[in-house]
């Protein structure tokens, strides 16, 4: 069995960013770097740098998510970067969609544990969900795949004229340009790069910013979202 470690001090800009939730990530942290590394949900060279690399790496993309809207978080795996948007944004509506029962069940014990009555844990893939989950305004993401294959997952999950806001490494305008006729194909109209966290995390967050139009996913989704649809109320009248 992995060994657990101890979550490092939190820099200062932690407190400014978590305001009056600062406790909860700690809280967050913790488990991160003791029950997250023994069950395998994060390597345990991932600890020393849980800070700036992923719970303040996370935090800052809610720089560019807009006020009040419904979030899915694709491939949430540990949570990441699900539980510290919701940390600092309760205004938003968010669901964490990750396919692992070992992983689903961390994050009903993240979820319980800090009181996020505005998270929910959806247990399946982003393909399988299409249809039966309430398309959102945003998706998010991070270290899931590709942008092209990551597209395919995400933006049908999104409603019309939504976004997918993906974070990604160094390489993110390269995966941009070779993936632009596969976002065209899904119903992209415009695709961004933008940079978050200043003055919080260096080198800065790269954000993926995918901006839809009115068929999100492209025809093809929209077909296959209307038959789920369609089949869903079937089983209900039964």
């Amino acid at each position: 069995m992995t060994e657990a470690a101890e979550l490092p001090p939190a820099p200062e800009q932690a407190r400014a960013v978590f305001g009056e939730r600062f406790d909860d990530v700690v809280s967050y942290g913790e488990l991160l770097a003791d029950a997250g590394v023994r069950r395998g949900l994060i390597g345990p060279r991932e600890v020393p740098r849980l800070w700036e690399r992923h719970l303040l790496n996370c935090a800052v993309l809610s720089e560019v998510v807009p006020e009040a809207v419904t979030v899915c978080d694709v491939g949430s795996g540990a949570g990441l970067p699900g539980i510290p948007l919701a940390l600092v944004r309760p205004d938003l509506k968010i669901t964490l969609l990750e396919p692992l029962l070992r992983r689903t069940n961390f994050l009903n014990e993240v979820v319980e544990l800090l009181g996020l009555d505005h998270v929910t844990v959806v247990r399946g893939r982003a393909e399988e969900v299409l249809g039966k989950l309430t398309p959102v305004h945003v998706v998010t993401a991070r270290a899931v795949a590709p942008l092209d294959r990551l597209a395919s997952w995400g933006v049908p999950l999104l409603r019309p004229y939504g976004e997918m806001l993906a974070l990604k490494g160094d390489t993110a305008a390269d995966e941009v340009k070779a993936a632009s006729a596969a976002l065209a194909k899904l119903g992209a109209v415009e695709t961004s790069v933008l940079h978050v966290g200043e003055g919080v995390v260096d080198p800065l967050s790269t954000v993926v910013r995918v901006e839809v139009g009115e068929s999100p996913g492209g025809v093809r989704f929209a077909a296959k979202r209307a038959k789920a649809a369609r089949t869903g109320r079937t089983r209900r009248r039964r």
